[in-house]
């Protein structure tokens, strides 16, 4: 039996995806092969065991007699310990399986916590997670692999507005507004004149110091799941269709079912073509184990790097899973392949 520690929640914005997202992945990991220990850190950023059913974590309702405090300790190899009755207790775990999303998880703070211990997790390691997270560098580094991105610009808080004013203007409008470090489409928004440039900043600023303005890419966005570390398998393609301009939190969280087309409705050729640049992305941006890469493509074909989840979301909506399912893999056989390239 391997002992899984299934990491959630986390001082986040997306402490609430997180909690979903671990009730998917503790649902479906084989119960014959694995013992699941849930590791729940709280808003505040506190860690303990929890000894729950899903049922009370999709509520986010912790009670305290079924938490334990939990310290992983920094200590090469002294792993993780539980005071439980009033003593310290050591709890075996054979790889951690981190399912937090945002800052201060999917950025690689808990990856090199995790390699201070010594203890294996799954996932992306410290230096790509980072760079992921990061849309702007990401971007850079993908550039040089010959691979097309929306051009950009960044900027600060600590930036007046009349230079952001002019870094928009330099690619004109309309342009996307992202925070620099966020998922699931947090403080995310479209600008189309000077004024609703300023309203767009404001909302990006509420998630990051920084932010990105990137050109409009006309066209779909399309994702695809890639899982391994030198011999990659992937799932099908999706394809978003969207009633607004934005694929937002709703939109990804609410009404994901009735706007992603899985497989994508894509000749072969092409699809092959956006699975390979997805490869190459992965490979470029040094991920490991499982991501999602995310791309555009336009109405004349030309496919454009849009942005990587290093922990994409385990939802019943979530695309990850979707398109593992689509390419013939159960969640439970998709966790298997994750946890499997991890224990390499």
């Amino acid at each position: 039996m391997i002992n899984i520690g299934v990491i959630f929640g986390g001082n986040s914005s997306e402490y609430g995806v997180s909690l979903q997202s671990a009730c998917g992945v503790i649902n479906a990991l084989d119960s014959k092969k694995y013992s699941v220990k849930k590791i729940w850190i709280t808003r505040e950023g506190k860690w303990y065991l929890f000894e729950g059913g899903t049922n009370l974590i999709s509520q986010d309702k912790r009670p305290e007699e079924l938490s334990f405090p939990l310290i992983l300790s920094q200590n090469s190899g002294e792993g993780i310990f539980v005071r439980k009755n009033g003593e310290m207790m050591k709890t075996e775990i054979d790889l951690l399986f981190p399912v937090l999303h945002g800052r201060n998880g999917e950025d690689g703070t808990v990856q090199g916590l995790a390699e201070l211990s010594q203890i294996p997790y799954a996932g992306c390691k410290v230096l790509s997670s980072a760079l992921c997270m990061d849309k702007y560098r990401a971007h850079k580094i993908v550039e040089v692999q010959g691979i097309n991105v929306p051009k950009s610009v960044l900027v600060s808080s600590t930036d007046s507005f009349d230079e952001i004013r002019e870094k928009a203007l330099s690619l004109g409008f309309p342009v996307f507004v992202k925070p620099l470090r966020a998922g699931s489409s947090y403080g995310i928004g479209k600008a189309y004149d000077v004024k609703s440039l300023e309203t767009a900043v404001k909302q990006a600023f509420l998630y990051d110091d920084s932010a990105v303005f990137e050109e409009s890419i006309e066209g779909n966005e399309v994702g695809c799941a890639v899982i391994g570390r030198n011999r990659l398998v992937t799932g099908e393609l999706d394809m978003i269709t969207l009633e607004g301009e934005l694929f937002d939190y709703n939109e990804k969280y609410l009404n994901a079912a009735q706007r992603i087309t899985v497989p994508a409705n894509l000749s072969p050729q092409k699809s092959a073509e956006i699975k390979e640049i997805a490869k190459k992305i992965y490979t470029a941006l040094d991920c490991s184990d499982f991501a999602r890469v995310d791309m555009f493509l336009t109405k004349s074909g030309e496919i454009y790097f849009n942005e990587v989840n290093t922990i994409p979301g385990f939802t019943p909506h979530s695309r990850f899973p979707k398109m593992m399912e689509a390419a013939g893999y159960s969640m439970t056989e998709t966790l298997d392949l994750i946890i499997k390239e991890a224990l390499k």
